[in-house]
């Protein structure tokens, strides 16, 4: 079995890049309409306005794990897959003593704005985003854990999907079987029945 993990709002009790945008970038990007989720991203990391350590530093002090998040990373070892950015995962994970293999989206740290790259350059050919469906590790069969926007296209990918707030609702609505949780206790729980 391989376990794929969002971060934020997954991993995390909350959202660390929004949080990140509303104290150091720009707050009224959040949420504005934009034409896809990958511009979304583009405009909200662009607001950001700080150096990588300072965010980085915010980061270690704030951003709180959800609770079972040690236990899940030691008995499943999990892969994060993340929209985020390492520049807020790493100094939490290194914060926390864990090794995990983390894909996620990057930035350049600029102080006139960051610059975002994208996991992959390539569209995905299923919902025509920069989506974390690449970046889904290949073992089967595949678990995938996730709360949010950027996971659905990722998780319609996967054997066996645990789902909490958007990610639940859309799953619901489409009709696609998934397992809730609120904490990594309820997900390592259920993987060991």
């Amino acid at each position: 079995m391989q376990l794929a993990l969002d971060w934020d709002g997954t991993c995390t009790v909350s959202d660390s890049l929004v949080a990140a945008i509303r104290l150091f970038g720009d707050p009224s990007v959040l949420y504005s309409g934009h034409g896809s989720h990958g511009e979304a991203l583009v405009h909200e990391v662009g607001s950001l306005r700080a150096s990588a350590e300072e965010i980085s530093a915010w980061a270690v002090e704030n951003v709180e794990l959800r609770p079972g998040f040690h236990e899940l990373v030691e008995r499943f070892q999990p892969v994060i897959v993340s929209s985020g950015l390492p520049q807020l995962i790493q100094p939490v994970l290194a914060r926390e003593g864990l090794q995990v293999e983390v894909h996620a989206n990057d930035a350049d740290p600029r102080l006139d704005g960051w610059v975002l790259s994208f996991y992959s350059d390539a569209l995905c050919p299923v919902c025509g985003e920069h989506c974390k469906r690449a970046a889904l590790p290949a073992g089967r069969p595949l678990v995938y854990v996730g709360d949010g926007y950027s996971d659905r296209c990722a998780s319609l990918a996967c054997d066996r999907v645990f789902a909490r707030d958007l990610l639940a609702g859309f799953l619901a609505a489409e009709a696609v079987p998934f397992e809730p949780f609120e904490t990594l206790h309820d997900v390592a729980g259920a993987l060991e029945r």
